[in-house]
């Protein structure tokens, strides 16, 4: 008799699960009782964790510069609008309902700076550019910079007379998506997706939403890391949302990681995926991380995000400038569900794009698996695509990408960008703003950009 897991994991693996599960018992157990603090409690904490920050800070504080000032006033905005408002935008907020009933928040910037649309939720009669975020996210990622000129929504929202109608998505789960009509958001039930259920709902009920209010034939469609992968999968899937889509740019993308940088880590999930049930339970995934957000001084939740990126994926985050980290990483995370994490890792252990596997009981089996689950048949996108990807990010192994992808498929190198870089890198302005720009104006043209164009198979660029 074969008990899968035992027969999968070494000694010092088990050493490491048993560690970990102890380790998350006392986080939980910690969060639990923080949860019943009064806030002036919590207040405490925040003030007592700055003042050991600047006791045993080599560089102690001074006077605050007005670049601090810019990164303290993104760091503390609340959502999606005091963002806008800042930055001095009025936006739109939509909601969507899913085909199986989850309600999805869109936010829009119909208008340039200092404008104000006067009939809000109509058409706008420019181009169309749907934004959607990576895993753990919300749309506040895209706008949490500290200056205009290297957020990308602004300056598609700024562009002269080729100015956009830009929307940026919602993943179900999320801070503005955490709504059902037929699930409680704090049953099982709700958080029982996958990303095929972001294929097969969320991203073509979005777009479709989107290209009913705004009277368009089609929109371009701009992803970041999941956000990519989420398109990947939706565009293979539906046949007829290829001719909604004009281009797909996919931003450090996503689809069949080699796996994490931490070897016990990603050989202890790869081992077995659905171990991350018994570490996280079926609902979201580290939910208490904004408990710790608002008891932890921002510089040392800033240093606990760094360590645990250089950690899982070998990130140094040298190109974020430090103050674009404190401002930003306050609003890095989002709930999203245990299931998600568990399929990446079901991807990252086959080495294939595929579908979420239901039978967790195959996994480790003597005899093999008697069957495969489906892949996404990626090959099949109609839709141009151009990839920018960073070439430190451990997340992409573009020569496994192309051969998944057809040949209309065109690709950027980023030299020196890991992951994150491509959000909020000081240079974004100059090396990725640009392409995505380019890229938006020659396919937004039907005349531009079909895929009979590019004959002679993928074509590679750097910056």
């Amino acid at each position: 008799m074969v008990v899968p897991l035992i027969g999968r994991l070494k000694g010092h693996e088990y050493a490491a699960l048993v560690g970990g599960f102890f380790f998350l018992v006392f986080e939980t157990t910690i969060s639990f009782i923080i949860m019943f603090l009064p806030i002036p409690i919590i207040q405490w904490f925040h003030n007592h964790s700055r003042t050991l920050f600047h006791r045993f800070s080599v560089n102690p504080a001074k006077g605050k510069s007005k670049a601090e000032d810019i990164a303290d006033a993104i760091r503390k905005a609340k959502d999606f609008g005091e963002l806008c408002q800042y930055w001095g935008y009025t936006h739109e907020e939509h909601v969507v309902l899913t085909k199986d009933g989850y309600l999805l928040g869109l936010h829009r910037l119909p208008t340039k700076r200092g404008q104000r649309k006067r009939n809000p939720g109509t058409s706008t009669g420019k181009p169309v550019v749907y934004l959607h975020h990576g895993l753990l996210m919300n749309s506040e990622v895209w706008i949490c910079l500290t200056n205009a000129e290297r957020c990308l929504p602004f300056v598609l929202a700024e562009q002269g007379a080729y100015c956009f109608d830009v929307w940026m998505g919602n993943n179900r789960g999320n801070k503005y998506s955490k709504k059902s009509v037929h699930h409680d958001p704090n049953s099982v039930k709700f958080w029982n997706y996958s990303l095929d259920d972001f294929a097969w709902h969320d991203i073509p009920d979005s777009i479709q939403y989107i290209l009913n209010i705004t009277k368009s034939s089609s929109l371009s469609y701009v992803g970041f890391s999941q956000g990519t992968a989420q398109a990947f999968a939706a565009l293979s899937i539906h046949p007829q949302l290829n001719d909604k889509v004009n281009v797909f740019i996919a931003l450090a993308p996503a689809m069949s990681p080699a796996g994490l940088a931490a070897p016990l880590v990603d050989g202890l999930m790869k081992a077995s995926p659905t171990l991350m049930y018994l570490f996280f339970g079926r609902r979201a995934i580290l939910s208490s991380t904004t408990t710790w957000q608002a008891i932890l001084y921002p510089p040392i939740f800033t240093s606990a995000i760094d360590t645990s990126l250089h950690f899982l994926f070998n990130w140094d985050s040298q190109n974020i400038p430090y103050l674009q980290k404190i401002a930003a990483y306050a609003h890095l995370y989002s709930l999203a569900s245990v299931k998600s994490v568990v399929h990446w890792f079901q991807i990252m252990r086959e080495g294939a794009f595929q579908m979420y596997d239901d039978d967790v009981s195959a996994f480790g089996s003597p005899g093999g698996r008697a069957y495969r689950p489906a892949r996404f048949p990626t090959k099949n996108i109609v839709t141009p695509i151009v990839l920018l990807y960073g070439d430190r990010d451990s997340l992409v192994d573009i020569q496994t990408m192309l051969k998944e992808l057809p040949d209309h498929t065109t690709v950027t190198r980023l030299n020196g960008y890991e992951h994150l870089d491509i959000l909020w890198g000081k240079d974004v302005d100059k090396d990725v703003i640009p392409e995505v720009v380019n890229a938006l104006k020659l396919h937004c043209d039907d005349s531009s950009g079909s895929p009979d164009e590019f004959k002679g198979g993928f074509k590679v660029f750097e910056r």
